[in-house]
C-alpha cells in the first residue's frame, strides 16, 4: 500500500470517547456524533475516528475508541452535551495512507497498510493513537473514502 511520511498538525476535536469492540462502537459512536452535531447545528470539516489500541493485544470488550469532529479553536461544549468530550488528537510524523473501503471492511485497508509501513527501512509506528478521517458520506455512497493516519518514528540505525 502506498503511504506518505507527512508533518501533521495537532486538530482540535469534540466528540465521544468509546469501549468495546470498534465493529459495534464506532458505528453506534458516530451515530451518536451525527445527533450531537445536528443538535448543536455545527460545521465540522473534519468526521475522525481514534483509536488507541492493538487489537492484537487488547480484549474486544476492552479496545478504545473515540468519534470525533474538528471544531473551531476556542471552542466550547454546549450545555447539554452529556458525554462529550473536548480534546486534541495529537500531531507529529504520520504515514498517510489514502483507503476505500467497501462492505464496511475497515480492517482490511488498516491491515494492509500496517503490514506494509512494517516493511519500511526508515520507519516504524510510533506507540501513539492512529486515526481516519472520512472523506465522505459512505452511508449515501455505499463506500467509505479515508485517509488513515498512524504515528512513526524513525528507526534508529
Amino acid at each position: 500500500m502506498h503511504y506518505n511520511i507527512e508533518a501533521v498538525p495537532a486538530r482540535n476535536v469534540a466528540g465521544f470517547h468509546l469501549v468495546g469492540p470498534w465493529e459495534k462502537t464506532v458505528p453506534q459512536g458516530f451515530q451518536q456524533l451525527l445527533l450531537w452535531v445536528e443538535t448543536h447545528h455545527l460545521r465540522p470539516e473534519e468526521w475522525i475516528a481514534v483509536y488507541y489500541d492493538n487489537p492484537d493485544e487488547t480484549p474486544p470488550e476492552r479496545l478504545r475508541a473515540a468519534t470525533l469532529v474538528s471544531v473551531p479553536e476556542g471552542f466550547a461544549v454546549p450545555e447539554n452535551s452529556g458525554g462529550v468530550i473536548h480534546t486534541e488528537v495529537a500531531g507529529g510524523e504520520y504515514a498517510i495512507a489514502h483507503a476505500r473501503v467497501e462492505e464496511g471492511n475497515f480492517g482490511k485497508p488498516w491491515l494492509l497498510f500496517f503490514n506494509s509501513l512494517l516493511g519500511d527501512d526508515r520507519y516504524l509506528p510510533a506507540p501513539l493513537p492512529c486515526f481516519e478521517v472520512y472523506l465522505n458520506d459512505g452511508n449515501a455512497d455505499g463506500f467509505w473514502e479515508i485517509d488513515m493516519y498512524i504515528p512513526v518514528q524513525k528507526k534508529s540505525k
